[in-house]
Order: structure tokens, then C-alpha cells, then sequence
């Protein structure tokens, strides 16, 4: 794991030197490593791009950002990666003890959804010989967070991998990561 990300999700500098700093960010990757269960799940739909949206596999998703980033595209990949519950549980118990180790152990754990997920970007990559956009999600720009719901309608993720929506449309386990990737012809 990026000891700098970390860092950086800390917001502090990379270049810090700090012994005590460095080892609690070494032991909160360590820790996450250990504890996390990585899931991943997509699907490739073909879509059709509008000027103030995208429809996904007969699903209106309404953004112009996320029309302006699929612009060209005719499909994309739905996806969904996780840490599971793990994860949450361990930031939790810290959170009632120790501040900084809860902190660091929240960044450990960002660095690591967003390893996961640019791992499963090369997978596709490799196994389906594409060239991907970057990623966007639910609650990015002008992507309201509700469409969380209508992402979910088109991949089982609950089923599958274990991530819920709360009423907010927030995800559990909260280390949870869902996008649109265009995919370029």
C-alpha cells in the first residue's frame, strides 16, 4: 500500500518524517491489509450517451458531466468493490479508543478500495482488451447520490457481494466503491 496516499488522505505532507507518524500509518495498512476481504463486480452494458445524460441498459442516469466523460462511448462497465464489514468494524473499535489510529486506519482503508478498484480496471483492460475512461460515480458533480438506487437495479451487488444502501444511499460497508466506466471502441 502507497505509504504517500495514505499520507495524503491523513492530509499531511508525504515528505513528513515523523517515526511515530510513519509507523501508525505502517500499522494501519498492515491492519486493513489483514482484515479486508476484497470484492469486486461488474458488468458491461451498452449505452447511449444524450447531451444531459446516459442510458445504461434501459436505465437514465441524468449528469452532463458523466454525458461529457461517456461522450464517444457505446458501452460501459458498471461496477461495484468492496472491503467488507471488516473493515468498518475494525475503524469503529478504534474510533472508541484511540482517534489516530481510527483516523489512519480510515485512510489505510480508502487507499486500499481505490487500489482494489484500479485493479480491477487492468483486469478488464487485459481480459477484455479495452481502453477505459475514468471512472464516475453516484454523488461526483451532478450525479445526484439518489442514482445510487438505479446503479443498483443493475447489478447485484447486495446479493453478491454484500453491499447495502442505507435510506441516504450511502453504502455498507462504508469502504465501498461503485462507478460507470466508459469503455472507448
Amino acid at each position: 500500500m502507497d505509504r504517500k496516499e495514505i499520507l495524503r488522505y491523513l492530509r499531511t505532507s508525504s515528505e513528513i518524517r515523523d517515526e511515530r507518524t510513519l509507523g501508525l500509518v505502517d500499522w494501519a495498512a498492515e491492519k486493513i491489509i489483514n482484515t479486508a476481504k476484497p470484492k469486486s463486480l461488474y458488468r458491461i452494458y451498452d449505452i447511449s450517451v444524450s447531451t444531459d445524460g446516459v442510458n445504461i441498459g434501459g436505465t437514465e442516469f441524468k449528469s452532463a458531466r458523466l454525458a461529457e466523460n461517456m461522450a464517444g462511448c457505446k458501452r460501459a462497465v458498471v461496477f461495484g468493490a468492496t472491503l467488507g464489514l471488516g473493515v468498518d468494524r475494525l475503524i469503529k473499535t478504534a474510533l472508541a479508543t484511540d482517534t489516530a489510529r481510527a483516523m489512519a486506519l480510515s485512510a489505510a482503508a480508502n487507499v486500499y478500495i481505490e487500489e482494489v478498484c484500479d485493479s480491477l480496471e487492468e483486469e478488464l483492460k487485459a481480459e477484455h482488451g479495452v481502453k477505459l475512461r475514468r471512472r464516475y460515480s453516484p454523488g461526483y458533480f451532478d450525479l445526484d447520490i439518489t442514482q445510487q438506487k438505479q446503479l443498483f437495479g443493475l447489478i447485484d451487488l447486495t446479493k453478491r457481494i454484500g453491499i447495502t444502501l442505507t435510506d441516504s444511499c450511502q453504502m455498507v460497508p462504508s469502504k465501498s466503491v461503485t462507478a460507470f466506466i466508459g469503455i472507448e471502441d
